[in-house]
C-alpha cells in the first residue's frame, strides 16, 4: 500500500491546493533569505578585522626592520681620501717628535750662598782629638777641680788610669786596652759629676773617688762582662767604696744611657772634655787624631 501525493507547480494567482503550500514556502524562502542578509555583515566584519591585523603586523615588523640596525652597518662610510690624510698627519707628527727627542730637563736650582743655611737643616761639627790629648785634658780638668790639693799634676791622675789598665791586660782580664778615646769621654762624665773639690782633701780621698769612677766606666763600657775589684780599691773599708758606686749610679744612670745613645749629647760632652785642656796648650801634635764627623 502507498500514498501517492502529486504537486503542481503554483500558480500566479495563486489559487489551487499547491497555493497553501507555496504560501508557506514563499514565507520560509522569505525568511531565509533574511537571515543569509543578516549574516553577510558579520563576515564582512571578520574580514575587515583581519586584513587590520596583518597590515597592523606588517607596519610593526617593517619599522622593527628599520630601527635596528644590521651589526656590522656603521651608517655612512668615512671618506678613504680624508682617512688617508689623516694617517699620513698622524706619521708627520710622531716622526717630528722622535727627531726633536724628549724635552731638557729644568736647570738646576742655583746654590745657596755659603754664609746661608735652611732653618732646621744639620750642621755639621767636626771634632778631633788624639788619646794622649784626652787623657791630658782629663788631668787638667780633675787638678782644677780639686784645688785643694796644691802639689796634684795631671800627670798622677793618669798614672793611676794606666797602672789599673795594665793590671787588667796582664792578669788576663782584657785582650785590649781600655783607654780609647770614647771610653775617656765616659770617664769625664763620671768624674765630673764625682768629683767635688771642697770635699776632697787627700790624694788619697781623690784617688778612691777616682778609682770608683773607672770602675763604674769598665763595668758599663769595658768588653767583658765583670771585672775584679782589686785593682779598684786602695782603702780597706769596701762598703764605702759600693756606696759611692750605688750613689753615682742612682745621680748619672740616665745620663750615662743618654751618652751612649744619644750621638748629639756624646759630642757635646766630648767638647766639654777637650775645651779642658786647651789652656794648657797643645802638645802631642805628631799623635794620631780621633775625629768626630757629626750632623747637628
Amino acid at each position: 500500500m502507498g500514498t501517492v501525493l502529486s504537486l503542481s507547480p503554483p500558480a500566479a494567482s495563486g489559487k489551487g491546493g499547491g497555493g497553501a503550500l507555496a504560501q508557506e514556502a514563499a514565507p520560509a524562502r522569505a525568511h531565509g533569505k533574511g537571515e543569509s542578509r543578516l549574516k553577510r555583515p558579520g563576515v564582512l566584519i571578520s574580514a575587515l578585522t583581519w586584513k587590520r591585523l596583518v597590515a597592523a603586523s606588517a607596519k610593526k615588523k617593517k619599522s622593527a626592520k628599520k630601527v635596528t640596525p644590521k651589526p656590522g652597518s656603521g651608517g655612512a662610510q668615512p671618506d678613504p681620501l680624508v682617512q688617508q690624510r689623516n694617517r699620513e698627519n698622524l706619521r708627520k707628527s710622531l716622526g717630528a717628535q722622535q727627531e726633536a727627542g724628549p724635552p731638557p730637563p729644568p736647570p738646576p736650582p742655583p746654590p745657596p750662598p755659603p754664609g746661608s743655611r735652611a732653618p732646621g737643616s744639620p750642621r755639621r761639627v767636626i771634632v778631633q782629638a788624639s788619646t794622649g790629648e784626652l787623657l791630658r785634658c782629663l788631668g787638667d780638668f780633675v787638678c782644677r777641680r780639686c784645688y785643694r790639693l796644691k802639689e796634684l799634676s795631671p800627670g798622677e791622675l793618669i798614672a793611676w788610669f794606666r797602672s789599673v789598665d795594665r793590671a787588667l791586660l796582664l792578669q788576663g782580664w782584657q785582650d785590649q786596652g781600655f783607654i780609647t778615646p770614647a771610653n775617656l769621654v765616659f770617664v769625664y762624665l763620671l768624674c765630673r759629676e764625682a768629683l767635688r773639690g771642697e770635699e776632697i782633701g787627700s790624694q788619697g780621698e781623690l784617688q778612691a773617688a777616682f778609682l770608683t769612677c773607672l770602675y763604674l766606666a769598665y763595668s758599663y763600657m769595658g768588653n767583658e762582662i765583670s771585672y775584679p775589684l782589686k785593682p779598684f780599691l786602695v782603702e780597706g773599708d769596701k762598703e764605702r767604696f759600693w756606696e759611692r758606686c750605688l750613689a753615682l749610679i742612682q745621680r748619672l744612670s740616665a745620663k750615662m744611657l743618654q751618652i751612649n745613645s744619644d750621638p748629639h749629647y756624646f759630642t757635646q760632652v766630648f767638647q766639654d772634655l777637650k775645651s779642658e785642656g786647651e789652656a794648657g796648650g797643645r802638645r802631642d801634635s805628631g799623635a794620631k787624631h780621633w775625629t768626630i764627623s757629626l750632623d747637628r
